[in-house]
């Protein structure tokens, strides 16, 4: 072993030596050299130095550099590992009894993950209650039933409390009415019961440009509506129906949730947006309140321990969201004036389509300019 040392400090020497000729290159070959000799690799002794030519020296350098690299990219990669392992270990949720807390932000869609994660709520032990945090103006209206009807059928096996922050409107409001105890800030917006069918048309515009758009369809109301061709009255009877059936569903449930007799809900339930405050005086709403009241009202009402933990749960989220990607979108259009909860008003996530129940101001209505 001393004998392969020896060797390798002597080849690092003579290659020192063989650059002594040109001293504005010394400092980087001597860099060179000693990053060889960490990696332990044997540089050409001597009498090869003279007839290896400067491209074979290059190419040998960039394989050890690469090599470096690798290896320091591996650790980089096991230290984060390490890390990520160590952080989720501290705050397992797994450990000892607790509130979830579940957040259903933004656009409504009812998406599998959320859902998902709802049903394992329901089936850990360990969690005693969840509160469910909601901040969204809506969504499309078969998503927000389906994230009502998730979260029901947990009510069945844990208490449930709904907090409303900034905005739970319409299809935020919805997916509010599962919670036993339903919250919501003074200056909360909520309300805008309702449902709504739009689509822009396109035809005229089109054809001012020379464009003109065949269809073939299998029956007179195929594809329709659509923003290619003006919508016959016929189809628009057949939507207007499917809106009504929707409404009267909303505002039945409604009813049901919040204890009010039909007619009263109905009167409620023109669109129109209501503050919190508003909200419990007129019994849309059980109080006024934080996370702070809920785990209060929890504590007293299911005798929970005093300083029993509040852990979150989120779904796991795609790459592009771990790093970032939709907050940076979202804020470039708050750059541009538009405010966030806009952003899937205007550029709607692919394949959004049907009936929606959102509350969606314009951009100069919310103070975004």
């Amino acid at each position: 072993m001393r004998n392969a040392n020896h060797a390798q400090r002597e080849s690092i020497r003579q290659y020192l030596k063989h650059f002594d000729e040109n001293p504005k290159y010394r400092h980087a070959h001597v860099n060179n050299a000693n990053c060889c000799y960490k990696a332990g690799v044997k540089l050409p002794r001597r009498e090869n130095m003279n007839t290896m030519d400067s491209t074979a020296l290059h190419v040998a350098l960039h394989r050890l550099r690469r090599k470096l690299t690798f290896w320091r990219v591996v650790a980089i990669g096991a230290l984060a590992v390490l890390a990520g392992w160590a952080f989720s270990r501290a705050v397992a949720p797994d450990a000892g009894e607790h509130i979830a807390r579940l957040r259903i932000d933004g656009f409504i869609l009812g998406k599998q993950e959320k859902i998902d994660l709802i049903e394992k709520l329901a089936k850990k032990k360990n969690v005693r209650a969840v509160i469910v945090r909601i901040n969204s103006p809506g969504g499309s209206t078969a998503g927000a039933e389906a994230i009502y009807r998730a979260l029901k059928r947990l009510a069945k096996k844990k208490p449930v409390v709904t907090v409303m922050d900034s905005v739970a409107a319409s299809g935020g409001y919805m997916v509010a009415l599962a919670g036993e105890r339903m919250l919501a800030g003074r200056n909360t917006i909520t309300g805008s019961i309702g449902v709504i069918m739009q689509w822009p048309e396109l035809n005229e515009l089109l054809g001012r440009v020379g464009v003109r758009v065949q269809t073939i369809r299998s029956g007179p109301l195929k594809a329709l509506p659509n923003s290619l061709e003006p919508t016959p009255e016929e189809a628009r009877e057949v939507l207007e129906s499917m809106v009504r059936e929707a409404y009267d569903w909303f505002v039945q449930l409604v009813a049901r949730r919040r204890g009010l007799d039909e007619a009263s809900a109905r009167r409620l339930a023109d669109g129109r947006i209501y503050s919190g405050l508003q909200a419990v005086k007129l019994g849309l709403v059980d109080e006024l309140g934080d996370e702070h009241a809920a785990r209060a009202w929890l504590r007293e009402k299911y005798n929970l321990p005093k300083d029993i933990r509040v852990i979150s749960y989120r779904p796991r989220r795609p790459l592009l969201q771990q790093l970032g990607l939709p907050g940076a979108l979202a804020f470039l259009w708050r750059a541009l004036g538009a405010d966030a909860t806009t952003v899937p008003l205007f550029m709607p996530p692919a394949g959004l389509d049907g009936m929606l129940s959102v509350w969606h101001p314009r951009p100069a209505a919310t103070g975004g300019r």
